[in-house]
């Protein structure tokens, strides 16, 4: 081969692609979900003529759904919907990252708890809500979801002790083997509403505090203690110890609920949506009690029942 045909091969010097001139920080290999969306140190706010005009699919690929698919779901360290995260800004949990929607930064209850919460280090970044819509399909966000860290649990004795230096005659709910969290969440939020000192949950065979009980809880839970202990029978032992008296709601019960005194140290005792309370949970309540019904059906949501059994606690306390 000639040196002329050899210089004819040479290919010319290649120019850099529009693309990597705009973006000639960015790397290739960045593989967490932060890389997906808009980060508000980078994007003008919702004020700005720019940050409305931009295409949203042009700049935050359609992948964001990779980090809910990693996550296998929602991830308990998840919380979404505006009075959640409102209840955790208040709150005293830390909170590592905020997703929003640009038009809830003009939002009155969130502009100085962003400020806040930005200013102890939380990350905030700006989307759009059909990328939380790709990222989260089975959740109703609102606009907003955040990661926050574990939910921290008191410890038995820490919560008994808050409840007694709280009230002279504090009311503690026990919930044994709740398994959706919808219930637990909706129970909560009863439970908070009425003025409970707290609530003891099981470890095992009932759930935890996930992201679907702190959604439906409704920002409850960053101002209601919870606990959960190992052994449920000899946590109501150790109640009793300490003063309680322990009333279990059960829809075999023949006494009925409005004619106990509820007047002093109280800890009802809930079971679960199918079984109720067990046998070995019976035995340890110094009262069994039923809500008596007037129709057909045989009995209530778990949920609706704790209510009903709170309200009737939270009404005999009440001055004339």
């Amino acid at each position: 081969m000639d040196k002329k045909s050899s210089s004819k091969s040479q290919p010319s010097p290649r120019k850099p692609s529009s693309r990597s001139r705009a973006n000639p920080g960015r790397s290739s290999s960045r593989t967490s979900p932060q890389k997906f969306i808009k980060s508000s140190s980078r994007y003008p706010s919702s004020s700005s003529p720019s940050s409305r005009e931009r295409s949203p699919d042009s700049e935050v690929p359609p992948s964001l759904s990779e980090f809910s698919e990693r996550s296998q779901g929602i991830s308990p360290d998840l919380i979404y919907g505006k009075h959640p995260v409102i209840g955790a800004l208040r709150g005293a949990r830390s909170l590592n990252r905020i997703w929003l929607v640009s038009h809830l930064r003009a939002d009155p209850r969130l502009q100085a708890l962003l400020l806040r919460a930005k200013s102890q280090g939380t990350v905030i970044d700006s989307v759009t809500s059909q990328h939380l819509d790709r990222a989260f399909p089975e959740i109703n966000h609102q606009g907003i979801v955040a990661q926050v860290t574990p939910y921290d649990y008191l410890s038995f004795e820490d919560l008994v002790q808050q409840a007694q230096s709280s009230q002279t005659h504090p009311v503690i709910l026990v919930a044994e083997g709740v398994t959706d969290p919808h219930n637990l969440g909706a129970i909560i939020r009863t439970a908070e509403a009425f003025g409970t000192q707290g609530l003891i949950l099981p470890q095992r065979r009932a759930v935890g505090i996930t992201s679907v009980s702190m959604k439906v809880a409704a920002g409850a839970l960053e101002t209601f203690p919870v606990a959960r202990v190992v052994n449920l029978n000899r946590t109501l032992e150790a109640l009793k110890t300490a003063g309680f008296w322990i009333y279990g709601a059960d829809a075999t019960a023949s006494g009925p609920l409005h004619r106990a005194n509820f007047t002093g140290p109280t800890v009802l005792v809930v079971g679960s949506e199918g079984q109720g309370l067990s046998r070995s949970t019976q035995k340890h309540c110094d009262l069994l009690l039923q809500i008596p019904l007037g129709g057909q059906t045989p009995s209530l949501n778990v949920s609706v029942a704790t209510g009903i059994a709170l309200y009737e606690i939270y009404r005999q306390r009440q001055t004339p």
